[in-house]
């Protein structure tokens, strides 16, 4: 049997064809890859995803670094993410904002579920609720009373609209039909910053930008809103032992890239980010913030996409009874 030149030149060549996405995907990534934290530095999620990047640069043997990009309630940076190359050398780290806001802004220029390929979730973040250490109300049930006779007067802070501090705040006055006077800050560090400093009343934010001031006693804190008390607060009661079972919010954090993104680089940061969740310096890390990694079957591109859709569904409602928009 014999072959003609040109036929096997032809057949090479389908074969290199054939075979080179996968070699060249099986070298990624070959420069420093950009997490893109759509919040202030020093923040809630900025803390959680430097952790992660730390450990997932040691896996990637590339740096990851992060890059604040601020503003708008956190879609200035995502829409940065969703309209970036689909290389795997941009991606976003977001949380539960993802899912709010579809209905916050209306005139939103991104789809968060089509614009985005899911890598996996990282965490759940309970929130509590503090104020400024000098605040009247000894304990959750007189805050909730105080909050029923004279909410007009309190002073909430927030991070922006979109932020978890904000949507936990919206939360807590539906729950208790209640109006408090909203004062957004830029950031989650800022108006942490003006509850320690007196300057503002309550808040309520994540354990990430809590727990310190809480143990310093720069904070009076009230509550937590995990159905279970925390480890690292155990004398900090829950929302459900105050009768506020409505009252339960975790911020969930997920990674993302683009739309579009080669499966084997999804598979490849799976990978890393599953690894950096197993890691003994950011469990140990997240245990002292008042959280843990999710479970790996959770770190997966599957259930960060179910996550933010059921969320989607979950919050439209309860905004869309606040009234409340960013545009």
């Amino acid at each position: 049997m014999s072959f003609s030149l040109k036929g096997l030149i032809a057949s090479f060549a389908l074969a290199s064809a054939l075979t080179l996405p996968a070699a060249a995907q099986s070298t990624y990534p070959t420069q420093p890859i950009t997490i893109v934290v759509p919040f202030s530095a020093g923040g809630p999620t900025d803390t959680v995803t430097r952790l992660i990047a730390q450990s997932m640069s040691s896996d990637l043997g590339q740096q990851v670094l992060v890059q604040n990009v601020g503003g708008a309630g956190g879609t200035l940076g995502a829409g940065q993410v969703a309209k970036a190359k689909p290389d795997g050398y941009t991606l976003l780290l977001h949380h539960i904002g993802m899912s709010t806001a579809p209905t916050l802004y209306r005139n939103l220029g991104f789809d968060p579920v089509k614009d985005f390929a899911p890598v996996g979730l990282v965490t759940s973040v309970p929130m509590t609720i503090v104020a400024r250490k000098d605040f009247e109300p000894a304990d959750m049930a007189a805050l909730v009373a105080h909050l029923k006779k004279d909410g007009t007067n309190v002073t909430y802070a927030n991070a922006g609209i979109g932020s978890a501090s904000h949507l936990c705040g919206m939360l807590l006055q539906e729950t208790l039909g209640v109006q408090m006077v909203t004062v957004p800050y830029q950031g989650a560090a800022p108006a942490m910053t003006d509850i320690v400093g007196g300057q503002v009343d309550l808040i309520c934010d994540q354990t990430t930008n809590t727990t310190n001031q809480i143990k310093a006693g720069e904070v009076k804190a009230y509550a937590v809103t995990s159905p279970e008390r925390l480890a690292s607060l155990p004398d900090l009661p829950t929302t459900k032992e105050a009768g506020l079972e409505k009252l339960d919010i975790g911020v969930w954090h997920g990674i993302y890239g683009p739309a579009g993104m080669d499966p084997a680089i999804v598979a490849r940061l799976q990978e890393s980010l599953k690894k950096a969740l197993t890691n003994e310096t950011v469990k140990a890390r997240f245990a002292e913030l008042g959280t843990a990694p999710v479970s790996a079957d959770e770190a997966s591109p599957e259930a960060l996409g179910k996550e933010l859709s059921s969320q989607i569904a979950q919050w439209k409602p309860i905004i869309e009874a606040a009234g409340v928009y960013a545009n």
